[in-house]
C-alpha cells in the first residue's frame, strides 16, 4: 500500500497493489512522508472504504476542510451506530454526518444555538436513533471536552435515519418533514376522538410504524393497490368513525389514497383508539 495523497500528518489517501483507493488515518502516518512512499501499516488506526464513487470523492474534499479529530470522531460514532442498529448505512453518512458534526462544533464554539423544532417527535418516533445521538454527544464531550445541546442528538438521529439503506434516496429534510406529518396525523386522530393515545401500547407503535413505511412508499411511488374493495366496504360499515378519520387524514395529505391504503389506515386508527 502506497501514499497517493497527503491530507495532513494523520490522514492520507492510499492505494493497494490492485489500485483500490482507501482513506487511511493514524497518528503521524504521513509524518515526513511523500506521495509514492510505502504506508507504515502498523500506524493505521482507521480505514474508510467507500464503495460509492461520488461519496468517496466528496469525502476526500471534506478531509481538506474538516479537522482530522472530527473525522475520526464521526468514524467512531458511525461504527457504534452500525453495531446498535444492525443495519447497513449508506456511504454518504461519512460525508453528511461528518460535515454536520464539524459545523455543529463550530457553531458551539461561536455560541450560536441551532434549535431542532422536531426534537420531541424524534425522541418519540425514532428512539433507537435518538439514543445513538445522545451517545454521540458523550463521544464528542469525551474527545473534545464540549457538551453539545440535546437538539444535536436529534439532528444526528435524522442523519442516521436518512442513511439507513431503505431511506437512501431520501434527504434529511424529507425525513424531518415526514416526522412532522406523522405527528400531524396523530393529532388528527386525537382531536377526532377527543382522546389521549396510549403511546406505550403495541397498537400505537404499530400505527406509527405503518405511517413511517407509508411515507416511504409515497416517496418511492410504491402505493399498494387492490382489485377487491370488499374488505374496505366491510370496514367502512363496521368502523364508521375510524373511516371518517381516515378521510380527514386523506384531506390533510391532499391526495386520494388507494383502497388498500385506506383499508390499512382505517384499521390502524380503529385499533389505536380502542382502550
Amino acid at each position: 500500500m502506497v501514499i497517493k495523497k497527503i491530507f495532513n500528518n494523520n490522514a492520507i489517501l492510499a492505494k493497494d497493489t490492485n489500485r483500490h483507493e482507501f482513506v487511511v488515518m493514524g497518528c503521524g502516518i504521513a509524518f515526513k512522508k511523500n506521495v509514492g512512499d510505502k504506508v507504515d501499516e502498523s500506524l493505521i488506526e482507521k480505514t474508510f472504504i467507500l464503495k460509492h464513487k461520488d461519496a468517496s470523492e466528496k469525502f476526500k474534499l471534506l478531509l481538506e476542510d474538516v479537522p482530522t479529530e472530527h473525522v475520526s470522531l464521526c468514524y467512531d460514532i458511525i461504527e457504534y451506530a452500525k453495531n446498535i442498529l444492525g443495519v447497513e448505512l449508506n456511504d454518504y453518512i461519512y460525508v453528511t454526518l461528518t460535515d454536520h458534526i464539524s459545523y455543529a462544533i463550530k457553531m458551539f464554539d461561536e455560541n450560536i444555538k441551532n434549535s431542532n423544532v422536531l426534537i420531541w417527535e424524534i425522541k418519540k418516533f425514532y428512539q433507537k436513533e435518538f439514543a445513538i445521538g445522545v451517545k454521540a454527544l458523550e463521544f464528542i464531550e469525551s474527545e473534545l471536552g464540549k457538551r453539545l445541546p440535546e437538539d444535536e442528538a436529534g439532528n444526528i438521529a435524522l442523519h442516521l435515519i436518512n442513511a439507513q439503506v431503505n431511506n437512501s434516496t431520501s434527504k434529511v429534510e424529507d425525513i424531518a418533514h415526514q416526522t412532522k406529518m406523522v405527528q400531524d396525523i396523530l393529532n388528527i386522530v386525537k382531536y377526532t376522538y377527543n382522546i389521549t393515545l396510549d403511546e406505550n401500547s403495541l397498537n400505537y407503535e404499530r400505527f406509527v410504524t405503518h405511517l413511517r413505511f407509508f411515507f416511504q412508499r409515497l416517496n418511492k411511488k410504491q402505493i399498494i393497490e387492490s382489485e377487491d374493495d370488499f374488505l374496505l366496504k366491510q370496514v367502512k360499515s363496521k368502523y364508521k368513525k375510524a373511516y371518517e378519520c381516515m378521510l380527514k387524514i386523506e384531506k390533510y395529505l391532499e391526495m386520494t389514497l388507494s383502497e388498500e391504503e385506506q383499508l390499512y389506515l382505517t384499521i390502524h386508527i380503529q385499533r389505536v383508539t380502542q382502550r
